[in-house]
C-alpha cells in the first residue's frame, strides 16, 4: 500500500470512528428519552412535551452519520452481486462495478446537493428549544460530503485498477 492510500486509510479510520462515536452516544440518549417518557406515563412528575425535538435530531443524525460510517467502512445493505459473477472476464467486471460506483455517486450528489439547500435555506426553529431547524437538517449535507468523497476516492481507485489491469 502507498503512503498516499495509508494516509486516506488513516483518515477514513478516524472519521469512522468519530462517526460511530457519534452514534452510539445519539442511541444512547434516544434509549434515555424513551425510557424517560414511558417511566413518565406510568409516574407522571413531569412533562416531556420536548421530548419529540430531541428525538427527531436524534434520529436524523443517527440515521445519516451512520449511513456515513456504513459507507467509508463499506459495511452498508447490498443486493446480491449476481451479474458480475456472469461476465466473462475481470475488465468486464470491473468496469461494471465502476458504473455501479458512479451510478452511487450522482445519488450521492444529488443527496448533498438538496440537502444542503435544505439546510442552508431553512430559517425555522424548533417549537420548545428554539433549536434552528438547519442544525437538525446539517446532518444530511455533512454526511453526504462524506460520502461523496469516499465514493469519489473508490472511483479512482476502481480507474487506476482498471488501467493497471488490477480489478
Amino acid at each position: 500500500m502507498s503512503e498516499s492510500n495509508q494516509i486516506i486509510k488513516k483518515i477514513e479510520d478516524i472519521i469512522t470512528i468519530i462517526l460511530k462515536v457519534v452514534c452510539v452516544s445519539v442511541l444512547v440518549i434516544i434509549m434515555f428519552m424513551v425510557t424517560a417518557n414511558i417511566f413518565v406515563r406510568f409516574v407522571p412528575i413531569i412533562s416531556l412535551h420536548w421530548l419529540d425535538e430531541i428525538l427527531e435530531l436524534s434520529f436524523a443524525y443517527l440515521i445519516f452519520y451512520g449511513s456515513a460510517a456504513a459507507w467509508i467502512s463499506k459495511e452498508h445493505f447490498k443486493v446480491g452481486d449476481m451479474i458480475s459473477k456472469k461476465l466473462p472476464n475481470d475488465k468486464a467486471r470491473a468496469l461494471y462495478k465502476l458504473i455501479i460506483e458512479l451510478l452511487s455517486m450522482i445519488f450521492i450528489i444529488i443527496l448533498f446537493y438538496y440537502s444542503l439547500q435544505l439546510s442552508t435555506k431553512s430559517l425555522e426553529l424548533t417549537a420548545y428549544f428554539s433549536i434552528p431547524k438547519s442544525l437538525v437538517y446539517s446532518c444530511m449535507p455533512v454526511s453526504a460530503g462524506i460520502m461523496l468523497l469516499v465514493s469519489i476516492k473508490n472511483v479512482i481507485q476502481k480507474i487506476i485498477g482498471i488501467v493497471e489491469n488490477k480489478e
